[in-house]
């Protein structure tokens, strides 16, 4: 193994171009790959900038020859010589013009052949590839996401700073509050039996931060929920959180869609246009079936109701007769696609959501095949398939239920199916947009009781404080997401800072005045000293780079991310921990059923 004896690095090698002909340069980097062609080797040599070739021939000295020979893949090399231009061209990378002339080289570190090909899209299964992610780190397209997401972050610092933010760092270990999901809790050593909780999200301390007067705060913040895991959740993720003193949902919502947009043009050279759209939600539950919408297609929720009145099909009547509903989506020139076979699939697909079937008609251009026809005149099929917007080569998919909330949601996620089915989701497109004016409470089926949707901080509007206690369905709240292609990358809410307001929202959640004070006295007791009006946001930081790269998984713009079961294979964490710990803890593990 040689050692570095002063040579330093003096360029790294996907910035090399034909400005630097005859010029000296040091690399260092890892063996891409070999090629002997005898009297001639050639090594790709490659960083996180890129790839170069080392070329070694007739007028390399024999014993930096016979060195290059014995390297092998993922080897790593410091390598000094002079640039030059390449003979035989290679116009796939950005250093395809030239090559270096090696006169010194150095293996600076051996390598084992390893576990799998360190390429970009690497078939290599996800679990092998997380055991040695060290090594899968190293792939060029993963390596371009974790720069990419570093390149945002001072975006975002930059973008915050301008704008008159400061960065507050806020605890770790903190109490355990309700705020949604599941709490990871930490023992703690010196108060036996009491635990510290991993914050959900710095929500309580950014909002005591607007108490002590530091009406902009900032903090790209590591937050944790011990919830069941998908593609878009990890146990543990990254948000660019913000709060505000003074501030109107206006306000919150320009600030964040400024830092969007600018985030956008410099990360990705992409410009959005300003105001981003918006909806309530109301409005678009009803037109797309979903509080976050993909508006990169059409196919909108479509209302039957007026036109399948009193028809002949008792499905639809009687869902509409028990204050139900009966809407539709059209899915255009989808007849040779969505086939009757499909859509049995799509039948079995709306079912296992809820939904009790699926009516359909098919716009073939000869006749119209439908599961429903025979119960509606023609004039009654002709006034759906107009309301529907139906044409020949079209497909007219149904849903009715006496709950329009079903109606709409199994829609919504229809929508989205059928579009992938279709294959008319543009993949170089991004609408945002704001989904404002969600409902405060929402019915909880099992308990048949009004549950809140939002974190008991979040203010009410103002025009419906009036129904608080009498009618909760029509309360709305003053909360705000924003959504991206289908994927919710921000929510946030102008607070509630009035006492007295506060006090009627814990009493309406169930919370008597000892557990209101219990589980956020130390907040309530704060909003006692004169707090400030305030609203914030937190924008989630690896969904909103999943996005902007178009990534399947989290997992590809987080470093050192978790499987779906939370576990990490590399570590192969969590594990046990020795009893002497647990003593010392005052914890004794209990086995579940399962183990025993």
């Amino acid at each position: 193994m040689d050692t570095m004896n002063g040579l330093k690095r003096t360029d790294y090698c996907g910035t090399l171009n034909a400005e630097f002909v005859g010029k000296e340069v040091t690399v260092a980097g890892w063996v891409q790959r070999r090629r002997d062609l005898g009297a001639l080797i050639f090594i790709d040599l490659r960083d996180r900038t890129g790839v170069v070739q080392l070329a070694f021939d007739d007028n390399t000295d024999r014993e930096i020859f016979d060195k290059a020979f014995t390297v092998r893949s993922e080897y790593v090399l410091m390598a000094k010589g002079v640039v030059r231009e390449r003979s035989s061209k290679n116009k796939d990378i950005p250093t395809g013009d030239i090559e270096i002339e090696v006169k010194d080289l150095r293996v600076v570190g051996a390598s084992e052949t390893p576990p799998f090909e360190i390429v970009e899209n690497c078939q290599t299964s996800e679990v092998t590839r997380l055991k040695y992610r060290y090594l899968d780190l190293r792939r060029p397209d993963l390596q371009k996401n974790i720069l990419l997401r570093h390149k945002i972050t001072k975006i975002t610092r930059d973008y915050f700073d301008e704008n008159g933010f400061i960065e507050i760092e806020t605890p770790m270990l903190i109490r355990s509050t309700p705020e949604g999901a599941r709490d990871f809790l930490v023992p703690s050593r010196i108060h036996n039996g009491s635990f510290y909780a991993l914050p959900q999200s710095p929500q309580l301390y950014k909002q005591l931060s607007m108490v002590a007067g530091f009406d902009r705060y900032m903090q790209i913040a590591r937050c944790f929920r011990d919830e069941d895991l998908r593609a878009d959740r990890q146990p543990e993720f990254t948000q660019i959180d913000l709060e505000m003193s003074f501030v109107d949902v206006d306000d919150v919502m320009n600030m964040g869609e400024g830092y969007i947009q600018r985030v956008f043009k410099e990360a990705m050279g992409v410009d959005i246009q300003l105001p981003l759209p918006r909806l309530t939600f109301k409005d678009a539950m009803e037109r797309y079936g979903s509080d976050k919408p993909d508006t990169r297609y059409e196919m909108e929720l479509c209302d039957l109701g007026d036109v399948v009145k009193g028809c002949g099909f008792g499905v639809f009547t009687s869902a509409l007769e028990a204050g139900g509903a009966v809407y539709c989506i059209t899915a255009k020139n989808a007849v040779n696609t969505l086939t009757r076979k499909e859509i049995d699939k799509l039948t079995e697909f709306v079912r296992g959501i809820g939904a009790k079937g699926l009516a359909f008609a098919r716009l073939m251009p000869d006749s119209t095949a439908s599961s429903f026809a025979k119960f509606l005149t023609e004039d009654e099929m002709t006034a759906l398939l107009n309301k529907a917007g139906a044409e020949t080569g079209d497909v007219v998919l149904i849903v009715a239920d006496t709950k329009k909330n079903s109606v709409l949601s199994v829609l919504g996620a229809l929508r989205q199916e059928v579009a992938k089915k279709l294959d008319i989701i543009p993949t170089d497109k991004f609408n945002l947009l704001w989904i404002t004016e969600f409902p405060f409470f929402e019915w909880d089926e099992d308990a048949q009781t009004f549950v809140a949707m939002h974190h008991p901080f979040t203010s009410p509007m103002d025009e419906c404080l009036e129904y608080l206690e009498t009618d909760k369905a029509q309360v709305r709240a003053k909360a705000y997401d924003l959504v991206l292609n289908g994927v919710e990358l921000s929510s946030g809410s102008i607070r509630i800072t009035d006492p007295a307001l506060q006090k009627r929202m814990f009493t309406l959640l169930g919370l008597s005045d000892e557990e209101a004070y219990e589980k956020f006295g130390f907040l309530t007791d704060a909003f006692r000293f004169g707090p400030p009006p305030h609203g914030g946001m937190g924008i989630g930081l690896d969904r909103l780079v999943m996005q902007m790269i178009g990534a399947d998984s989290l997992r590809d713009v987080i470093a050192f991310p978790k499987l779906q079961n939370a576990s990490e294979p590399m570590t192969e964490c969590p594990s046990p921990v020795d009893t002497l710990q647990l003593d010392e803890l005052g914890i004794a593990v209990k086995e579940t059923a399962e183990e025993e």
